[in-house]
């Protein structure tokens, strides 16, 4: 992964809600979730979801596909993945952290430091 792609990634989930949208498709799985529930989980206007959708689309953290006339979203495992190996491999070095492979089913975020 690119430095600039980290930072992109990062600053898109450095914003209290789009960091609730990304843990909410996390935790829905491969099957994603429809904008309309979404933004009924999280009691946000569709207006203003969308705005944050689109971010963490462009910063590759989710991807869209439309069912009907439902639009599902769906976290990419492979870009988490890829984000937390990054800083694992570049902000640290030399200090003994297990990081877990995430993957829809697992709980996020427990990874065990030593």
């Amino acid at each position: 992964m690119e430095t600039t792609n980290a930072v992109e990634q990062l600053s898109a989930l450095a914003q209290e809600t789009r960091l609730e949208v990304f843990r909410l498709l996390v935790k829905a799985g491969h099957g994603g979730m429809p904008a309309g529930e979404i933004g009924r989980t999280i009691d946000l206007p569709l207006p203003t979801l969308s705005f944050h959708l689109r971010l963490l689309r462009e910063a590759g953290l989710v991807s869209s596909r439309r069912e009907g006339r439902s639009i599902i979203y769906i976290a990419s495992y492979d870009a988490m993945n890829a984000l937390v190996g990054f800083l694992g491999e570049n902000c640290c070095v030399g200090v003994d952290v297990a990081f877990a492979n995430i993957d829809a089913g697992t709980q996020a975020g427990k990874g065990e430091v030593r």
